[in-house]
């Protein structure tokens, strides 16, 4: 099956924005066409909040909405009962968010991909659950 990357919400803000702190290897990978990008849909949630609260340059979430639309190579993950069920054992992801997040990287891989996991967030890194790239 093919690799699927997991996007966290500061990646995808920050690969939309050009913003500089988005890892090197990170916009490498989200630049490729032929990455097969995974959102899930609570880094959507959070985008579209950070977005709406003006602490992006990204001019209002209608654009949002559309970049991730127009995304050829980007596929939205919904939160399912199977991930939040997932979620439970992930104690060492501490924060909601970041769990499911988790939760839906582990999900994929149960289903048979390589996952890797495209976040800056030291919490997930350190936990060890997915591999991560970033720098």
């Amino acid at each position: 099956m093919a690799r699927k990357y997991i996007i966290d919400t500061h990646a995808l803000i920050w690969y939309l924005e050009g913003n500089p702190r988005l890892g090197i290897q990170a916009q490498a990978v989200m630049s490729e066409p032929e990455s097969v990008l995974v959102l899930p849909v609570i880094a959507l949630a959070e985008a579209v909040h950070i977005v709406a609260k003006g602490r992006t340059s990204i001019s209002s979430v209608v654009t949002l909405m559309a970049a991730v639309q127009d995304a050829p190579h980007l596929e939205i993950a919904s939160l399912t009962w199977e991930i939040v069920q997932q979620s439970l054992t992930l104690t060492a992801v501490p924060e909601i968010h970041d769990r499911l997040i988790v939760a839906t990287a582990v999900y994929l891989q149960g289903q048979g991909h390589e996952v890797l996991l495209l976040t800056r967030d030291e919490e997930m890194q350190q936990s060890g659950v997915v591999p991560v790239i970033w720098q």
